[in-house]
């Protein structure tokens, strides 16, 4: 009884001496991470869960700092897992996407005013934390200017795992957590490489404490040649453009090339300002948004650059999340924007997205040296009505994988209907989710929902209606 009784007078003058400015205990600082603790946030309404935010120093010569925020189970969350959302573009925002209209506990008004709950976050499962990388996206930032113009993939998977370490020092409680990496898009670039990182940093310690289970990758960029030649076969396969355009395409563009001809731009332009008309490319089905995006997505020259402009980009629902989080208010209850960044906070980086520097062609060896040397657990998902990276991408890249099949293609099911359809192979499950476009838990949370539901569990989707 008597431990007990001290254990809490400790705590209790623990969290005092730090409310007056911390306390150092064997060279830690005990309860460093209270100093990011969210209160609220402006508009927020009533919530059972701890938030923090704030930044990560993961390169101090050229000033490189990634802002992360965290969103804490909404019960027990102590013996839920971590997950990572990370999402692509590349130089797009997870603030934007992931938290403020995917898998997140809020919603933000038209107006910008404030925040309504979702009812399909994620938390609800998992202790979420999304992470704006690389340094230039959304309040992540670098004191090196030249920086945001030789940004790539190596650098960006390295500084996540630099993050991950110093975070893990920070939230000591959530090491040896078990924590899986989701997201979306050219995160299909980003997750694989981050968790390869992880995967050869754990072999050099005794007792690793990034306890990485598994990742999880929707409408995933995979390899340029199959994701390029299946986005075109989903064009011609969903009546989206003729089949003169089609077979024009096929004889004129060399996928297998980092750029194309000439030739093949002009025929990819017609197809996408000429045949397509006015769609929502990432939601085929769906009305798009009235205003004009600006996004180049019609004045892109060449065709593997004219799809990293396209992934991440939804031209609506991002509007209400800058005019939210370029509020000083909002800023200050997410100690973010410490430094006084001289540039709005954007969705995404248009600077990032023109200056990518390394990008590799194809991810598929890191698929395989993981499938056969980490035992992680490894899904795939995509949202069938998404045109820019389509179903059919997807689908050629895993093919290149020559899988062993264990459970066959079946229709999965939520809420008595059909979710979409699944098939699992040897260390990798693959599925889709019926009528939804690039961000699927924006177009199907429920589904989306019991996706995740089912990965956490490792247990296959539910193969019968009345779940």
């Amino acid at each position: 009884m008597w431990t007990r009784v001290w254990r809490c007078l400790w705590l209790v003058v623990t969290l005092m001496l730090y409310r007056a400015g911390g306390v150092v205990l064997g060279g830690v600082e005990v309860g460093e991470y209270l100093k990011d603790r969210v209160v609220g946030l402006p508009g927020q309404p009533k919530v059972s869960f701890e938030q923090y935010a704030g930044y990560v120093t993961v390169n101090t010569n050229d000033g490189r700092a990634l802002f992360y925020w965290l969103m804490e189970a909404t019960h027990t969350a102590s013996s839920k897992p971590l997950v990572l959302w990370l999402n692509g573009g590349p130089g797009c925002s997870s603030v934007a996407y992931g938290a403020s209209e995917e898998i997140g506990p809020f919603r933000i008004n038209k107006t910008a005013t404030s925040l309504y709950i979702n009812p399909y976050s994620w938390n609800k499962l998992a202790n979420l934390i999304f992470l704006e990388s690389p340094a230039g996206v959304g309040f992540s930032y670098t004191n090196t200017s030249s920086n945001l113009k030789d940004t790539g993939d190596e650098r960006t998977a390295e500084d996540s795992l630099i993050f991950l370490v110093k975070w893990f020092a920070r939230f000591p409680q959530y090491k040896y957590r078990e924590m899986y990496i989701t997201g979306e898009s050219y995160a299909g670039h980003y997750i694989p490489q981050l968790a390869k990182k992880i995967y050869e940093y754990n072999k050099r310690l005794s007792k690793p404490f990034i306890n990485l289970k598994g990742f999880m990758v929707g409408n995933a960029v995979t390899d340029d040649y199959y994701d390029n030649l299946g986005t075109v076969n989903y064009w011609w396969s969903h009546a989206m453009i003729s089949d003169q355009t089609y077979h024009s395409i096929l004889r004129n563009c060399n996928f297998r090339l980092e750029d194309t001809s000439p030739t093949c731009d002009s025929f990819i332009s017609y197809a996408m300002n000429q045949e397509f008309g006015n769609i929502d490319q990432y939601s085929i089905y769906t009305a798009p948004c009235g205003k004009s995006s600006g996004d180049g997505k019609k004045s892109s020259t060449r065709f593997k650059k004219s799809l990293l402009t396209l992934r991440g980009y939804d031209p609506c629902t991002e509007s209400y999340a800058e005019k939210y989080y370029n509020r000083a208010d909002v800023q200050k209850a997410l100690h973010a924007n410490i430094t006084g960044i001289s540039y709005s906070w954007t969705a995404c980086s248009d600077i990032l997205i023109r200056n990518w520097q390394d990008s590799d062609f194809s991810i598929l060896p890191i698929y395989k040296e993981l499938i056969e040397a980490s035992g992680l657990r490894i899904w795939m998902y995509s949202g069938d009505a998404d045109s820019v990276v389509p179903v059919t991408a997807t689908r050629f890249s895993l093919k290149r994988l020559n899988l062993t099949v264990k459970s066959h293609w079946y229709p999965w099911y939520y809420s008595k209907q059909v979710g979409g359809w699944t098939e699992e192979y040897q260390g990798l499950t693959f599925a889709t989710i019926r009528g939804a476009g690039h961000e699927v838990p924006l177009f199907r949370p429920k589904a989306a929902l019991q996706l995740f539901k089912s990965f956490l569990s490792g247990q296959n989707l539910p193969a019968n209606p009345t779940v």
